[in-house]
């Protein structure tokens, strides 16, 4: 027990480094996606087939690929020093970025699952365009896509693991190096126990939120 303890407290900023992404990549992330997805489903064509093309590239290409991009980006295309600090909000960037084109899909087949009638209902009514969509579209897409989401979530919660490609010292990338200087295992183990334990609350906390907006029950 001690040395997991001991395992612990060492890993421990990298706990907390991996939490700080984590919320961060929610944060911009997830209304981001929304913006994302208003752009997809625009009538204006040239618009919606630019965001789906770009969409298509940050979902078919390696979320590690386009962290590399968004790190080295402003030296390669501007010319600007990178530093340590950039080091950190390049992670939140690319992750951002990322997890915004994922949730945009979600949230689209959210909107598009909700019947016609309901629009034709509310314009009848004499709501505008986004009465409709505050007031009876997006309370209903809220809870259709809580589970795709909350899968997202858990997902992002394991790839915060990938920041090690910018040297940002995450959770992971300290067990790792423990492990490495222990020539033991047993630090990789307790850090799949973190994550483990943390995805089972977020899951846990998402269930909750879902069968409280189950209101048809």
């Amino acid at each position: 027990m001690s040395y997991i303890l001991s395992v612990v407290g060492q890993i421990a900023p990298g706990i907390g480094a991996s939490l700080i992404l984590f919320v961060l990549t929610l944060i911009f992330s997830m209304p981001l996606g929304l913006v994302i997805c208003f752009g997809r489903m625009s009538r204006f064509r040239p618009l919606s087939m630019v965001v789906n093309f770009i969409i298509s590239v940050l979902r078919g290409t390696p979320l590690m690929l386009q962290l590399v991009v968004v790190f080295f980006g402003p030296y390669y295309v501007f010319g600007l020093a990178v530093s340590n600090t950039w080091r950190f909000w390049a992670a939140v960037v690319g992750f951002s970025i990322n997890y915004a084109a994922y949730f945009a899909e979600i949230y689209r087949a959210g909107i598009q699952s909700i019947p016609v009638g309901q629009y034709e209902a509310a314009e009848i009514l004499g709501y505008s365009r986004s009465q409709t969509f505050c007031k009876i579209i997006f309370p209903q897409m809220v809870k259709r896509v809580l589970p795709p989401v909350t899968n997202e979530i858990i997902t992002l919660t394991k790839d915060t693991s990938l920041a090690f490609v910018l040297a940002y010292a995450e959770m992971f990338t300290l067990a790792k190096q423990v492990a490495a200087a222990q020539s033991s295992i047993a630090p990789l183990f307790v850090a799949g126990l973190f994550y483990y334990v943390f995805n089972y609350v977020v899951a846990f906390a998402m269930d909750a939120l879902e069968r409280k907006l189950a209101y048809y029950q």
